[in-house]
């Protein structure tokens, strides 16, 4: 695709975040979502050869809306700044919806790509399952964690949102307690492209999913 495109267009989008700029730009808009539709779509049958059950993933679901849902939030900016997707088992994108493990990246108007892979928030009751399963299989959690290619690309679980204290129901010195915490189980990398373009974004995010796959894999195990 169109990569340094996208980027322009993203930060145009970003100074002029309007209903009226985005009306008269939209034909540029849909030339480039239909190349981020074609790279997701490509995306989805290179990680079907090591996981395969994503292969039923629609594409079209996996693609994040650009509009903006105002009705809870301060900032009345109609449309979001980035081209997003999450590719699931499920083909459920949101946490919410019980989407579980995603395969999600993001492109922003700052030319920032952002490769992630496991579960971002998720509500109440599916952390409570994933927090049991890290005590049930602590040592299969231990195994994953120390995978050679997840731990060289992402380092560890990004811990925003952590609490300060254990979480109700166990105790401070509770194997993995540090992990227990976390309201998040997901692994990400943030990479400029703005300058220097991947010759294939494609092969350079598939990577970057292929080493998250320990992570998802387990995760998709806590039910």
């Amino acid at each position: 695709m169109h990569t340094r495109d996208l980027i322009q267009f993203l930060s145009e989008l970003s100074e002029n975040n309007n209903r009226a700029w985005f009306v008269m730009n939209k034909p540029r808009y849909d030339i480039l979502r239909a190349e981020f539709l074609d790279l997701v779509t490509g995306l989805i049958a290179d990680i079907s050869r090591f996981d395969p059950l994503v292969a039923g993933c629609n594409p079209k679901k996996a693609l994040f809306r650009i509009n903006r849902d105002m009705r809870f939030s301060r900032d009345k900016s109609p449309y979001k700044t980035t081209f997003s997707a999450a590719i699931t088992a499920s083909g459920l994108k949101k946490p919410s919806q019980g989407g579980g493990p995603a395969y999600y990246f993001h492109i922003d108007a700052n030319g920032v790509l952002l490769v992630a892979g496991g579960e971002y928030m998720p509500p109440p009751s599916r952390l409570k399952t994933i927090r049991e399963h890290v005590v049930a299989d602590a040592a299969g959690f231990t195994r994953m964690l120390k995978n050679k290619k997840l731990k060289e690309r992402y380092g560890d679980l990004q811990d925003e949102g952590k609490l300060t204290r254990p979480p109700k129901g166990y105790d401070a010195d509770a194997p993995h307690i540090e992990y227990l915490k976390r309201k998040s189980f997901i692994v990400w990398t943030e990479t400029s492209i703005k300058k220097k373009v991947p010759a294939d974004l494609g092969k350079e995010v598939l990577a970057g999913f292929k080493d998250a796959y320990p992570l998802v894999a387990w995760l998709r195990e806590a039910k």
